[in-house]
């Protein structure tokens, strides 16, 4: 029980601070560059900050121990689309390999806190 809290936040952790600290510490230090990457791919300026505010909020919904389990849902299914989708971007507009894998590793630390919350939930 112990272990997969551990692994859980320790996941979880690391999602939060790629999808939200960091979009927000630019967005609060750099806002020059809060389009860089979306500009980049071809998308309008305003779906950067959207992006950011969503994700922020999935964050929040899927730390904070307290979310209803549906809402919780759903903030795992809109982060994993947005983590497909930026690699569907990046393969089909600038085809960077690194920028292509990044996604898909975030993805991967996501499925892990998905998983082992569902271990913790099941155990209770």
């Amino acid at each position: 029980m112990k272990r997969n809290k551990i692994i859980f936040w320790t996941a979880t952790i690391i999602i939060a601070l790629w999808e939200a600290v960091m979009p927000i510490g630019t967005w609060i230090s750099a806002p020059e560059y809060m389009t860089f990457g979306t500009k980049a791919l071809g998308y309008p300026d305003y779906f950067a900050y959207s992006l950011v505010i969503a994700k922020v909020l999935g964050v929040i919904a899927i730390t904070y121990p307290k979310t209803p389990k549906m809402l919780k849902e759903w903030a795992y299914a809109g982060l994993s689309f947005t983590l497909i989708f930026a690699f569907i971007s990046h393969a089909f507009v600038d085809k960077n390999i690194g920028y292509m894998i990044m996604p898909l590793v975030f993805l991967g630390v996501l499925a892990v806190s998905y998983i082992y919350k569902n271990k913790i939930q099941n155990s209770n």
